[in-house]
């Protein structure tokens, strides 16, 4: 046996005994340490460099890695085996999808107008925030008690609540969590308490019963805050929303990269590696402890409330996501006749699945309709309003899993196909999230062949990477500027287009030195994955139109969605062939319509 010690920007530790012959990354996995590998260890993508300081690792010269790089141990995780005991450096870059967590205080959300127009039609349709989600708050007076009085706390405040909201009192409950508390704050608000209640029928009159979750001391101001949390579970990134039921303004946002990315960037990557033994526990402790728990602990620190005054969860996703976020067995979505375990879960709790929420919290799950159609997209569909219009729309969910819905009041088609993670910075060498640092936008000159881009971020921000909405927009250009051709293959030479002793080529959007890296390169097989995603968008479009009879100019409106950055270059997505060439008037972005639903 040998030891391997990971050791990390931050300072971290982390050993751990390992057979000969196990490759870096497979030991990393099993350590749980933080490494991006989108390829699952084939050896393509390049993105699990990691440096080895001392031991002995074999591995191959790779087209990821300069020569003089591998000379300083520059290592692909994947493809290094360990032949003794190793200590290993892995890079903040190799685990990028752990570290960019980027959190959003309530002015600074992109999207929030989006929200609001949503939370607008909702109540032109007679949905009012607060009111009809069953949950909010009661102020409730007690007398003090007296001897000769028997009467315990419990009972005499389920018995003012139910004055007080027309409920039957047999009908009352408490949690044990706010009962546990209920003596000290009686007394500490001298027997005036803020309640939490939660409704068990809110379908109609409020006499089915009751639970009060949650008990405060009487506040002078405003009532607690009494917070939702709806998150999108991503194949490739997680995005969370923390509102105000009561009134469903927006408190805090943040995304973080999908921990699970180091089994693989697909969902057939994931479910191959859950059916492993030990795979399953692997990726539910990925997507709860090393995303959505420091995510949640994130957003209550920027909105300043406690984790505990979050009551209810809706969680949106794709079949396979959904079913590793609940730990089920999803190994037969990819098993001909392709069945899930379950469409809708029915409500789950907060404790069972355990997330740092209120102990009793409900968590929901938007349901699927397909092995491969999940709730993200379902989501996306009420996000949207399709269902309610009178014209044909095409709403475009763009993300590793590309799902796309057809329709308007009368009838609604949905289809999924497989576009990669390229729209979110996986299988792109250097690809990354739209935070910040990304380049989300480019222009190039066709004469000098010069790049001038906007990057994600404050003003001076140096470029890390390239996002989805920047992939789209260079390539777009370098095809307008004839520097590739259709194949994506460079035609053009110059300084800024790189070939390799492989006989590859690439187009420098950063040279060596410039801003402070070592270069920024689109290589061809950056371009490659990038024609498969677009062309599984389009062929997409085409299949649905193809089953209906219909023509592309039948489609009124075209809704863009996925967190791709605040919305791509729509004129370059129809050069480089991914949407259908109608007019630029037909298309709006709708942002994150599955975490807006």
């Amino acid at each position: 046996m040998l030891t391997v010690l990971f050791k990390t920007d931050d300072g971290r530790e982390t050993s751990i005994r390992a057979a000969a012959g196990e490759t870096i990354l497979d030991i990393a996995k099993r350590a749980n340490l933080p490494l991006d590998a989108p390829c699952a260890g084939n050896g393509t993508c390049g993105k699990c460099r990691v440096k080895l300081l001392e031991g002995i690792a074999q591995s191959d010269s790779s087209r990821h890695i300069a020569p003089t790089q591998f000379a300083e141990g520059w290592r692909l995780a994947c493809t290094a085996v360990a032949e003794s005991d190793l200590t290993v450096m892995i890079p903040k870059a190799a685990a990028a999808y752990q570290n960019r967590i980027k959190v959003s205080g309530s002015g600074e959300i992109r999207e929030k107008a989006i929200f609001q127009n949503l939370l607008t039609e909702l109540r032109g349709m007679g949905l009012v925030p607060g009111k009809d989600c069953g949950i909010e708050t009661a102020q409730a007076e007690l007398s003090a008690p007296v001897i000769g009085s028997a009467e315990a706390d419990r009972e005499r405040l389920l018995q003012k609540l139910a004055e007080q909201t027309g409920a039957e009192r047999q009908a009352g409950n408490i949690s044990l969590h706010a009962l546990r508390r209920l003596p000290g704050i009686l007394r500490q608000g001298n027997f005036i308490t803020d309640c939490v209640i939660r409704h068990d029928d809110n379908n109609g009159p409020r006499k089915a019963g009751f639970t009060v979750l949650d008990v405060f001391p009487r506040a002078e101001g405003p009532a607690p805050a009494v917070a939702g949390l709806a998150i999108d579970i991503g194949t490739t990134t997680v995005s969370a929303l923390l509102v105000n039921i009561s009134n469903g303004e927006i408190l805090a946002a943040a995304s973080a990269g999908n921990a699970q990315i180091r089994y693989g960037a697909d969902v057939i990557s994931r479910i191959i590696e859950s059916g492993r033994p030990g795979g399953l526990e692997r990726l539910r402790y990925a997507i709860i402890n090393e995303c959505l728990v420091p995510l949640i602990v994130s957003l209550c620190e920027k909105a300043q409330i406690g984790p505990g005054q979050i009551y209810r969860a809706a969680v949106a996703g794709n079949t396979a996501m959904t079913h590793l976020f609940l730990g089920v067995d999803p190994a037969y979505l990819r098993l001909e006749p392709y069945v899930p375990a379950f469409f809708e879960s029915g409500p789950l709790t907060s404790a069972a699945l355990g997330l740092p929420l209120h102990p009793e919290a409900e968590i929901i799950t938007a349901p699927a309709i397909g092995s491969y159609v999940g709730g993200d997209i379902t989501a996306g569909v009420f996000a949207s309003m399709i269902f309610r219009k009178n014209e044909i729309v095409l709403l475009i969910d763009l993300g590793t899993n590309g799902e796309l819905v057809l329709g308007n009041a009368e009838f609604l088609i949905s289809c999924a196909c497989s576009a990669g993670p390229a729209f979110e910075g996986g299988d792109i060498s250097c690809g990354m999230r739209a935070v910040d640092g990304a380049i989300e936008a480019c222009k190039i000159n066709a004469e000098t062949m010069e790049p001038e881009f906007t990057v994600i971020g404050p003003e001076g921000q140096q470029p890390a990477g390239l996002c989805g909405s920047g992939l789209i927009d260079i390539t777009g250009e370098l095809f307008r500027c004839g520097i590739i051709n259709a194949k994506g293959k460079f035609i053009k030479d110059g300084k800024r287009v790189r070939r390799d002793k492989w006989g590859g080529a690439a187009y420098a959007l950063v040279l060596d030195g410039e801003a402070g890296t070592g270069g920024i390169m689109l290589t061809e097989s950056d371009i490659d994955n990038f024609i498969r995603a677009k062309g599984a968008i389009f062929s997409a479009i085409r299949t649905m139109l193809a089953v209906l009879d219909f023509e592309i100019n039948v489609i009124e409106k075209v809704y863009v969605a996925g967190g791709i950055g605040s919305g791509i270059n729509i004129p370059q997505a129809i050069r480089t062939g991914m949407l259908p060439n109608l007019p630029l008037e037909k298309y709006q972005y709708l942002g994150n319509s599955s975490l807006h639903g």
